[in-house]
């Protein structure tokens, strides 16, 4: 009996993604850091609800005694690392974790030097721009999905020939 393929993972890294995101490093550089995790979390969370991919967020808390959290938001997962602990040493722990013969699990990050222990567990990079033409993609997907939706609203629910829509048209201007 054939398995049925397990659901794709994309493991991101989040402080390399911010640094690489213009308007996400352009938060950092402006000491919002708060709101550049919440903005990349809600793009991750609308990328995840429409592509089906599920997501998996690391923020590095090395330099910050006694992290070491999980929390969930969006249907997200997100990760502070304990105390001594990098993003790369947690994400590769999460790859080992989740791994399955039939699972496809990206890493985006453009830390090339985690890139070996990455592809040594069978997971694939996702370099930070690649992401963002993802998410930018799957952004426009659902603005186009959003104004179909729309339009097929605002028409009648009745079949009506062209003739007797014009009709209604001249006595709705009227």
């Amino acid at each position: 009996m054939a398995r049925k393929k397990s659901k794709q993972l994309l493991l991101v890294d989040g402080y390399n993604i911010i640094g690489a995101w213009p308007e996400l490093r352009a938060l950092k550089d402006q000491e919002r850091m708060d709101e550049a995790r919440d903005l990349l979390i809600s793009k991750l969370a609308e990328y995840q609800s429409f592509s089906g991919v599920k997501v998996i967020v690391v923020f590095d808390a090395y330099k910050v005694p006694g992290i070491g959290r999980k929390q969930k938001q969006y249907q997200i997962e997100i990760y502070f690392t304990k105390e001594k602990e990098t993003a790369d040493e947690k994400i590769e722990k999460l790859v080992y974790e989740h791994y399955e013969k039939n699972r496809q699990i990206y890493v985006a990050t453009s830390d090339y030097t985690s890139q070996r222990v990455i592809f040594g567990q069978g997971a694939l990079r996702k370099s930070a721009r690649e992401l963002l033409m993802d998410i930018e993609s799957t952004g426009k997907e659902i603005e186009e999905k959003v104004k179909e939706t729309q339009e097929n609203t605002f028409k009648s629910g009745i079949p009506l020939s062209e003739e007797m829509a014009k009709i209604f048209e001249k006595w709705r201007r009227e």
